[in-house]
This record gives structure tokens, sequence and C-alpha cells, in this order.
């Protein structure tokens, strides 16, 4: 069971405590903290001694163990302690005694989720100090005595009422708490369904449906690709009124490998017929997630996109006074041809959106010049990491990014750093996966249904040694 549950603010700085079986001493966000604080990055940029990061957000240090096992102050016992760090926030679950690693972890995702689902996207230190009443309250209600109770979004917003702006004004001015003047707060009861609010009303009924398939890789500085992986999400976004009951068919459901789905799934349906059947939530969740069988993976996969970096750190054996340069320059272009599939053939050429390069300069780098012809770079000098953001890329396009280095000593680098592509194809996917049916039954109303298949990057690498 989870004894107690703390939220660290980018600093360290406990802002929530809640104990729910017991007091669980501070002393062990401190030992949290050294850890942590081995490999902190003061600015929130990125590590220059690590080569492997992520493009978006920047992560705020670099790995910690997600499970550590913490002695207790003058005693011999010791807790285990569980974190997770999302938006600059370190959440932290402490149990005194063996538990599931995954039952715990997956909660406290939940708690981090539903944090945005009230407050909006990102839950930063400022959301969680101007909503402490709420935060308080939402804890109170997804945990009874150590172990996780409501989950759900729509069973939470039940008893608890999303703050509003104004909420906020009208308890400023009647002390009157906004989460008790509402009228769903006060039945404070749950529906029958406990993922689904009772009542639901919508003019006009609406579904929503994204297949959404992430592509993990690693390529080297060719273009050839090392090593990739294939991960996949069905997203939904239901505006329907009553409680409608759905089916869900793949044309092709064998490409599903290794799938986990929402409560709301009938998953004895999905073993027996590989169909999915469920009551949705109303609102925006994840139906399931999967991975793609090997078999798929085989084929092979061409990059939509090539980069092709060029670090020059200038010469090892200089004579002169003169403060060392170096030049970085990277060009990218989209291929003609990949693997993707296009979901829509009668489009021959589709853009690909939301292109952005991130560039962790070595430490050797004291600052950099750098000049785009697409697009604009941002450079940050404390964590020396630049941020070159493209917009929508297509054949015609060179982008190229060049600039000068001014180093710190004229050694050369043991090895350069990883660049991280981020991109975006809408229509396209890499499995092929696309929905055979999608029917509503138990309500008389038609509604009206859109999919759609989404092709992105996930962890994307470019070596460039």
């Amino acid at each position: 069971m989870i004894q107690s549950l703390f939220i660290l603010s980018p600093t360290g700085e406990i802002l929530i405590e809640r104990h729910f079986r017991g007091m669980t001493p501070r002393s062990v966000c401190d030992h949290f903290w050294e850890r942590a604080s081995v490999s902190l990055n003061h600015h929130g940029g990125v590590s220059t001694t690590s080569t492997v990061i992520s493009s978006d957000p920047m992560p705020l240090y670099d790995t910690v163990p997600p499970i550590m096992e913490i002695p207790l102050d003058g005693s011999e016992k010791s807790i285990f302690l569980f974190s997770i760090l999302k938006d600059g926030l370190s959440y932290l679950a402490a149990c005194p005694g063996e538990i599931a690693p995954l039952l715990v972890i997956e909660f406290l995702h939940r708690v981090a989720d539903i944090f945005c689902e009230y407050f909006g996207s990102p839950v930063d230190e400022s959301a969680i100090k101007d909503n402490f009443s709420t935060v308080y309250q939402l804890l109170e209600e997804m945990v009874d005595h150590g172990w996780p109770l409501t989950t759900e979004p729509n069973a939470l917003q039940a008893m608890i009422r999303p703050p509003d702006v104004m909420g906020k004004i009208l308890s400023v001015v009647t002390g009157v708490s906004s989460e008790v003047s509402s009228p769903k707060a006060q039945s404070g009861t749950l529906p029958n369904i406990p993922w689904r609010r009772a009542g639901v009303r919508h003019t006009p009924n609406e579904i929503y449906l994204d297949i959404v398939e992430e592509i993990d890789a690693v390529v080297d500085i060719v273009g050839n690709v090392i090593s990739f992986d294939v991960a996949g999400s069905v997203e939904i976004q239901s505006k329907l009124s009553g409680i409608p009951d759905l089916l869900l068919s793949f044309k092709d459901p064998s490409i599903i490998d290794d799938c986990s789905f929402h409560p709301c799934v009938r998953y004895a349906r999905y073993e027996s017929s590989n169909i999915v059947s469920f009551v949705p939530p109303d609102g925006s969740f994840t139906l399931m997630r999967y991975r793609v069988k090997p078999n798929v993976l085989n084929m092979g996969f061409t990059p939509p996109i090539v980069c092709m970096p060029s670090f020059n750190y200038g010469s090892e054996n200089r004579n002169d006074n003169a403060e060392p340069k170096g030049s970085v320059d990277v060009k990218l272009t989209a291929r003609s041809i990949s693997t993707l599939f296009n979901m829509e053939s009668r489009k021959t050429n589709v853009a690909i959106e939301d292109v952005s390069l991130t560039i962790p300069f070595p430490k050797i780098v004291k600052t950099a010049n750098l000049k785009v012809n697409v697009g604009q770079v941002l450079y940050d000098e404390a964590s020396k990491v630049a941020k070159w953001i493209i917009g929508n890329l297509d054949e015609k396009m060179r982008p190229e990014l060049s600039g000068e280095m001014k180093l710190d000593g004229g050694k050369r680098p043991d090895q350069n750093p990883s660049l991280t592509i981020s991109w975006k194809i809408p229509s396209s996917s890499m499995s092929g996966l696309a929905v055979g049916g999608l029917s509503v039954t138990g309500e008389t109303y038609r509604p009206y249904k859109g999919v759609r298949n989404i092709a992105r990057s996930g962890r994307f690498f470019v070596r460039c040694n």
C-alpha cells in the first residue's frame, strides 16, 4: 500500500505532502533529491554530458531509478520510494513494504494526468500552488487508506468541480469554495459506470478516433536505420449522449501485438473475436495502446527525413593565441519514398508537419552563433542546447542550419551528441492498421464519426559520429 505521497518542485521543494497510513519522514525526499541532483540541470535544459535526450519537453535531470530503497533515519528499517517526472515536478510515493511496482508507477502517472485534466497542461509549480485546495481534495478521493480508489476523470468531476476563473473570483468575494457551489459536486456520488458521467447530453452527437503510431529510431550519419520500434495508440474524443455501446473492428487485427486497454473495454470480447466492445467515457481518452508485431517490422523502415549533420572543431594543435573556434552544419531533406503507408491514396505528396530539430552541444562549446534559411533557431546559453523549429517540410525544401562555435580549449570531444528530430505526418501509418467498422448501439441517434491515422516520431535520434 501507499503510505505517503509527495510532489516536489524543480528545485526540490516539497509542494504537496499527503499521508494515508502513518507518517513518512520528509528525509526520504532529501535522499531522493540528493540522488536526482547529481545529474540535475539547474536551468531546465539537457545535461551536456548526456548523449541521449528527449526533444520536448527537456528533462529536468538525467536518469533516476524509478524505485529506490531508502533507509529510515534512526532505524534499521527502510522504505521503498517510487518516482516519476512530469512537467518538471517529481511525484513520489512512499511504500513501507512489498507492493506491485507497476501499480504504484501507473497510479502516479494517473495522478499527473488527472491534474492535467483539471488544471490544463503543463501542470507546473505555479499550477499546483494556485490549486492547493483542489489537489488535496483530488488525492482524498483517489486514495482510500493507501490503495488507489477513484482514478477516472468523469467520476472525479462528478464529485469535485474543476477550477475555473469565475469560481476562483466567487470564492475570493464570497468565501465559498467553488467546488461546493457546483451542482455536480453536491451529489457526491459515483455514477453507475465509474468512467462515465450520468445524464450526458450533447448536440450534435459525434465521435472522433485517431490511430496514432510513434516511431522510435536510431539513425546514423548517412541515413541508415540502426534500430527502430513502433508503438501505437487509439485516441478517442467522444461527445455522445446517453449510454452508447460501441463496437470497433480493424481490417487486419493481426498487426496488433502486446495491447492494453482502457477499463471500459470488454476484454473477453476482444480475446474471442478481435472486436473492441466498450461504453466510452465522455470526452478525450486513450482507448488502447499496442505494439506492432515483429513480422511487420521485419519489412524495414525508411525514415521520411534525411538529416546530414557535420561538426568541425578545428585543429587540436594551435600555436597562436586566437580563441579556438569550430563550425556546425546540418542539412535536412524530405524523402520522396518512405515505408509509411499513405492512408489516403488520392494524395501523392503529403507534407511533413511540425518538424523540429534539437542539437545538444558538447561541454567544450562556450557559445554558438547559428543561422538558418528556413524557420527559426533558438539557442540556450545555459544548457548549450539549440532547437531549430522548421514547421512543415516537403520534398522541394532544403532547410540548412550553419554556424560558428566558440570553444573552451582546443581539444576535440570524445564523441558528438545525438541530434533529436521531431515530426508528424497525417493520414499515414507505419503498420497500415485501419478501422474496419465503428458501430453505435443502445441509442436511437446516428452520430457523426471521424477516423484518421497519424504517424509521428517518438525518440528519433541521429548519431553524428
